[in-house]
């Protein structure tokens, strides 16, 4: 699908300023729309929503469809009348500008469950049958989550939780074991369908706000999904997995020039001849809970769909492994023949194939490019801007590289010469001149990191592949905004003005898209 030349700013919204440790979907979240409306941008990238498993890393959620809890906002829960506003007087000291995860969840979950019992006891009609609706239409994966979470929940101390050490009987959903559970545990599992409702209230109000002002959301989707979820524990069908209900298989790709090693990224691999079996049904309520969520789809490690890196799940790295045919195009005939013309962003970065660029021209899916790949090296690299075609998406980073600032730093000197001579600059205003870049390609859409609207260094880098621990935590502070998000805008805005990604001057509302 071609998208409409634009611009627009990546930033997940755990980054958002705020009092209670976390971004989320209060206040912060709507001034951050109005700052896009006066930059005269009409994107908003962001991260995986879904609630965060091992390593507080969005891309290991515990469902394929649920939204974070972290995310929702206490100051709307009391607003909208799910709390009462004695109940977020007394906050924790968290601290500003990164997120603490352990100390955020332990309060978290206790004010949404605080929240809960308020509701039983205090809600409206409305309210209610609200409720009742929503999970009368998310039925199909909520009823797992909700299960799942519940019963991870309470086995927490044994081995983390992690559902194959589970009584064999529940972890296997034997049917008598599954009516055991469910009664024994039906006031956590109703709490955490509550929570999931709450989440998708505050995000489809905060969507429809953008939608109103001109700004589309371009989501995420991880190819693959966490073996710690419920999407495994329900469906283990679907998934290489052995008799004890370990994965025998799992997804990473091979040593490169950034890894001697390669990537190990755990994750269960796919029976793709089980989905196949179903007409793909699976991948299509997928896509369509994605877009639920977003107007835009990137897809990460789209490659995986023509071929995958297959590892033993013995293997401590992924040196050793082979690739294995993917579905290709199949998927995705299945999807856009239920769900029509497909806005998707095809996130085709690494070792990519003449056939895996073949399917993503099929379906007319835009590419990215990413300017610090470009330079340095051989003096023709496919991320140098006059390689571009327009049916591409340009940025200065990702979330998984260093800031620009950060980059330009550690770069080589061959590095830093040929950036200087390509951008016709002294260096002093290095990051502006990248996203100046940007703008100015012919890539239909330019994407810009927060931090680099910023000018942060390395301190600012949202994640690192690879490493474990103490990713995924930068924010923003309120004051940070407040003092150069109206010179930011003004920047921006020229940008947008001179280099023809001005959004269209008249913008209708839309209305909230129920779930």
């Amino acid at each position: 699908m071609r998208f409409e030349r634009a611009a627009g700013v990546l930033l997940h919204p755990t980054s958002l300023p705020g009092r209670f440790g976390i971004g989320d979907l209060g206040d912060s979240a709507y001034h951050f729309v109005d700052f896009l409306v006066a930059a005269r941008q009409q994107l908003w990238q962001l991260l995986p929503l879904g609630p965060t498993g091992y390593g507080d890393s969005p891309y290991q959620s515990f469902s394929a469809f649920a939204g974070n809890p972290l995310l929702i906002s206490p100051e709307r829960l009391v607003a909208d009348g799910y709390l009462p506003a004695e109940a977020i007087e007394d906050v924790p000291d968290f601290p500003a500008g990164e997120v603490d995860f352990g100390p955020v969840i332990d309060y978290k979950k206790v004010l949404l469950n605080q929240a809960h019992q308020y509701f039983l006891a205090h809600g409206d009609e409305t309210q209610h049958e609200e409720y009742k609706r929503f999970c009368q239409n998310t039925a199909y994966w909520l009823d797992d989550y909700a299960f799942f979470m519940a019963l991870k929940e309470y086995h927490k101390e044994q081995d983390g939780g992690v559902w194959n050490t589970w009584p064999k009987q529940i972890a296997k959903r034997q049917v008598r074991a599954m009516k055991q559970w469910a009664k024994q545990l039906a006031a956590e599992i109703e709490s955490h369908k509550f929570q999931q409702f709450l989440f998708y209230k505050q995000w489809l109000a905060l969507k429809a706000y953008a939608n109103g002002q001109g700004i589309k959301i371009i989501g995420d989707l991880p190819i693959f999904v966490a073996y710690d979820s419920a999407d495994v524990w329900a469906h283990p069908e679907l998934f290489y997995l052995d008799k004890d209900g370990a994965p025998s298989v799992v997804a990473g790709v091979p040593p490169d020039y950034f890894s001697t090693t390669g990537q190990r990224w755990g994750n269960p691999l796919y029976r793709w001849e089980a989905f196949a079996a179903d007409h793909y049904d699976w991948w299509v309520r997928r896509i369509h809970m994605n877009l639920v969520q977003a107007d835009i789809v990137r897809i990460d490690h789209f490659r995986g769909f023509e071929a995958y890196w297959e590892i033993p799940a013995s293997e401590p790295t992924a040196v050793i492994g082979r690739w294995v045919k993917g579905p290709d195009a199949a998927v995705f005939e299945a999807i856009q023949a239920k769900l029509g013309e497909l806005p998707i962003i095809a996130e085709d970065l690494g070792v990519i194939t003449p056939e895996v660029e073949a399917l993503r021209d099929r379906f007319d899916f835009p590419g990215m490019r990413i300017l610090q790949f470009a330079f340095g090296g051989t003096r023709n690299s496919s991320f140098l801007p006059y390689n571009y075609v327009h049916n591409t998406i340009v940025y200065t980073g990702t979330h998984d590289n260093e800031t620009t600032l950060g980059w330009y730093l550690n770069a080589t000197e061959d590095e830093r010469d040929h950036l200087r001579r390509y951008t016709v600059s002294s260096g002093r205003d290095i990051v502006w001149d990248l996203i100046r870049l940007a703008y100015a390609s012919v890539a239909d859409m330019a994407i810009i990191p927060m931090q680099d609207l910023f000018v942060l260094g390395n301190e600012a880098r949202m994640n690192y592949p690879g490493r474990e621990g103490g990713w995924w935590r930068w924010r923003y502070t309120r004051d940070m905004f407040t003092a150069r998000a109206p010179g930011i805008a003004m920047g921006l805005s020229e940008l947008a003005h001179l280099y023809g990604r001005l959004p269209a001057e008249t913008i209708k509302p839309v209305e909230t898209t129920s779930p």
